[in-house]
């Protein structure tokens, strides 16, 4: 048997402990690592970042200009990495966040860890003093200041004469016997109602070029933020240089006393006595002037587009409204037009608006930026044989089985995007039975907290949600009693380069009036 004197030790050690030292510092290294590992793997999201700064911008680029829109981007890395996921476009990582516990955790703490993150095109597009881009300090003051046109009040007055203004168009188009475009229609009536409520333009020419350089300005808002001449980044900036001309000297003429109208730029026109913190300086009501015309016309006009085409894919449904509507018109005088009162009495119409606000997705996913470290709490699957992502499948589509959920926190790191991904909360089956259905009776009942946020939630709330909701009210209102219609064209593919899902074709219909049939 092998033995050693201590002295044999001592003789080993000094001859080899160069050897020895550094085996136990590679050892203790590694240790580290592999527990370091096991921590991140845990902790850390999936997701592929790409080369430093472009990541995957060309990909979501590639996507928006495809006819299965910008939301094909998620749901490809969404299949590969998992729900959970992270990305690198135009510069800055983003975590797409897709439950209503995450949704909760960055909801009720923006401002306190979180802050608003549009990706750069989009910001350049609307200004840095949009209420979509500004800081907390100037949040609530512009937001307070912008409130006057959303009171009910003000929205009274909105439901009569958008109406009126709807109920002419209608039998105009139907009257002409001809196939029209729903997206076109829309966008040109909430435009000229936005216009008329914020700055009373009536004039046709004056509408015509603002609403040319608005439409540039929103091309703009998911592209490349390059100025190369032909781009739609350039002509949208350019645009946007334009359309601030046009609001200075409307602005000029205000205070010069040589226009004067009742309405929301007249009412910032005068509190320019007032102290600093209770008026708007020029550029925010410029800034403003165009987010408000942007987010009511865009969002609305493609929601509208797409009640259409969900009632016509589900006659029950357009059955059932018509019949309420139709109740409603019958108590009030011939040629009377709607008011709050009516409004409130729709109780299946208001659902209907609730479905299609919850399957369109016009606001497909709520950019924030994290302005320290945190953690969201989320969940993970564990899953038989994968790997140390945790992928539901790789690129391969080799799916592997889930064996059950982990909850854990996700690592979000400062200056990280996490977008609130309500496109897939809306479409998840654990919320909603049979999410691609079109049920409008699906909300006779309350829904969890965060499972439907159309509009966000908290303080950064959606600024026009009851704008929103009236329109879509009155336009289905005049719609189903005054009309039948039939969908020209069947095709689903999304219109290309759009940063909200509308469809290629607007959505073209053929009206027929129901005294008609």
């Amino acid at each position: 048997m092998l033995t050693m004197s201590m002295e044999d030790i001592l003789l080993l050690l000094s001859k080899y402990y160069d050897i020895l030292l550094v085996s136990i510092l590679v050892i203790s290294i590694a240790a580290l690592y592999l527990s370091k590992g096991a921590k991140n793997a845990k902790n850390c999201i999936p997701g592929s970042l790409g080369i430093p700064f472009v990541g995957e911008t060309f990909a979501l680029l590639s996507a928006t200009n495809s006819v299965k829109g910008c939301y094909e981007f998620v749901r490809l890395r969404r299949e590969w990495h998992g729900k959970w996921f992270k990305t690198r476009i135009f510069g800055k990582i983003h975590v797409f966040v897709p439950s209503v516990e995450g949704a909760k955790a960055i909801f009720t703490n923006d401002f306190a860890l979180f802050n608003k993150g549009y990706v750069k095109s989009m910001a350049d597009a609307v200004g840095k003093k949009s209420l979509l881009c500004v800081p907390q300090e100037s949040h609530k003051r512009i937001r307070r200041l912008l409130s006057d046109p959303f009171s009910m009040n003000s929205l009274s007055k909105f439901v009569q004469r958008f109406d009126k203004m709807l109920y002419e168009r209608l039998k105009k188009v139907q009257k002409e016997g001809k196939s029209f475009t729903v997206l076109d229609f829309n966008m040109k009536i909430t435009f000229d109602a936005m216009c008329d409520m914020l700055m009373s333009i009536k004039d046709s020419s004056l509408l015509e070029q603002i609403e040319k350089d608005c439409t540039a300005i929103s091309d703009a808002m998911l592209s490349f933020p390059v100025m190369i001449p032909g781009t739609r980044y350039f002509k949208g900036i350019k645009a946007r240089g334009r359309l601030m001309e046009t609001f200075k000297g409307m602005i000029t003429a205000r205070r010069s006393g040589k226009e004067y109208y009742e309405d929301f730029l007249q009412s910032m026109y005068e509190k320019d006595s007032c102290p600093a913190n209770q008026k708007l300086d020029d550029e925010e009501i410029m800034d403003n002037l165009l987010t408000l015309i942007i987010a009511g016309q865009t969002t609305t006009a493609a929601a509208m587009m797409w009640s259409v085409k969900f009632l016509d894919e589900h006659r029950g449904a357009q059955n059932r409204l018509r019949e309420e509507q139709l109740s409603i018109l019958r108590r009030k005088p011939n040629g009377a037009l709607l008011t709050m009162d009516d409004l409130n009495s729709m109780s299946y119409a208001s659902k209907v608006v609730k479905e299609t606000l919850r399957m369109s997705n016009v606001l497909l996913w709520f950019p924030r930026v994290a302005l320290n470290d945190c953690s969201i709490e989320g969940k993970i699957p564990l899953l038989v044989g994968c790997n140390s992502t945790g992928n539901y499948r790789n690129k391969n589509h080799l799916t592997t089985k889930i064996f059950c959920m982990l909850v854990t926190g996700f690592e979000i790191k400062k200056g990280w995007h996490a977008n609130i991904d309500a496109t897939c909360i809306h479409y998840d089956p654990t919320l909603y039975k049979d999410p691609m259905q079109f049920k409008p009776s699906r909300f006779d009942e309350i829904q969890k907290p965060y499972s439907y946020i159309p509009f966000g939630s908290g303080p950064r709330t959606c600024l026009g949600i009851n704008m929103a909701k009236v329109t879509m009210l009155v336009f289905l209102h005049r719609l189903t009693t005054g009309y039948k219609w039939t969908v020209d064209d069947p095709d689903r593919s999304l219109e290309r380069k759009a940063h909200i899902p509308r469809l290629r074709s607007g959505c073209p219909i053929t009206l027929t009036a129901l005294q008609d049939e």
